[in-house]
């Protein structure tokens, strides 16, 4: 039987959370759906991760001025993908901080990324008559910078490529918190279709080196804890590394993409097959995998048809 393509059936509303991960620190989770960061200064809040539409990002700035009043200043975008951005309009944030890769992404592949996760996230886009445009930084940054909400410092840094060319991290030094967007995941799939699975493990042992007390992750729970901190690290490499090299090893064989898919599920299924958008990011990632063993360095742009090809000869 065929699997309803991507997210496109899962329609119910998830239940969200706001934990302090920090002093003044906070994760906004829902269930395995995109999670956003805050970090309350002296004067003003940044927000980590905008949400796919403005109405999603309200819900964000509830939770938020239930533990403050102070403005929202600044917004960072860990990378460019649509659901992470669209909601961008909402906060009135005086500066929209992206890498300067991150950027670029956005001018390459922006329109046909909106158009392509509307068709996999349709719960996600409900609203998305309020979505103004993409959405474009004010401030970009090649390798870190560093914003101070009054005396509170915020770097800000580019530990590599891995869930995209342009990922970002947000470090809190005085509360060792790191924000990490989709570089790091808890009991969800990794999405790895703009992945780059062979620097995936390095980037992670950057985020490692800063030995964090807490990471707000890019989908599930809130890490508050070294145990947890290090499970969370320890998983998503696991989940990198076991789709790579199956796939790896089709390639190097002249095998099928849909050898890959074989081998992959046969090495992912019985560890992660209950994780959530398990199975919406396989195929993606599996084609992905696929290519990059092949020399395949910079992933191919995902469009709403390609995405449908694909999934008829994956999923299908």
């Amino acid at each position: 039987m065929a699997r309803t393509f991507a997210s496109a059936g899962d329609l119910g509303e998830k239940k969200t959370s706001f934990t302090e991960i920090g002093p003044g620190l906070y994760a906004f989770t829902a269930e395995g759906d995109p999670n956003s960061g805050v970090v309350v200064g002296d004067d003003s809040v940044m927000v980590v991760e905008a949400q796919a539409t403005p109405r999603l990002a309200r819900k964000v700035i509830a939770h938020i001025r239930e533990v403050t009043e102070k403005p929202i200043t600044h917004l960072v975008l860990t990378h460019y993908h649509a659901v992470r951005v669209l909601g961008a309009s909402a906060y009135g944030a005086e500066q929209i901080i992206m890498s300067d890769t991150a950027r670029a992404m956005v001018a390459e592949r922006g329109q046909e990324d909106w158009e392509s996760e509307f068709q996999r996230f349709p719960r996600l886009f409900e609203g998305h008559e309020g979505i103004p445009g993409l959405t474009w930084p004010t401030t970009t940054f090649t390798d870190q910078m560093t914003v101070w909400l009054g005396n509170r410092r915020v770097d800000i840094l580019h530990p590599g490529r891995a869930h995209t060319a342009g990922d970002a991290v947000v470090w809190v030094p005085d509360a060792e918190v790191m924000f990490t967007g989709d570089i790091v995941e808890y009991h969800s799939a990794c999405y790895c279709g703009d992945g780059h699975f062979a620097d995936w493990g390095r980037t992670l042992d950057v985020v490692r080196g800063f030995r964090p007390a807490a990471i707000a992750p890019g989908r599930g729970d809130a890490l508050v804890g070294p145990d947890m901190v290090r499970a969370a690290l320890d998983n998503t490499a696991d989940f990198v590394a076991s789709t790579y090299r199956p796939a790896a090893r089709v390639a190097a064989k002249g095998g099928t993409l849909k050898d890959a898919w074989a081998a992959v599920r046969a090495e992912c299924d019985p560890k992660f097959a209950d994780y959530a958008i398990y199975e919406h990011c396989l195929p993606f990632n599996v084609s992905r995998a696929y290519d990059e063993a092949r020399g395949i360095d910079t992933p191919r742009i995902w469009t709403a048809a390609r995405d449908l090809e694909m999934w008829e000869a994956l999923q299908g």
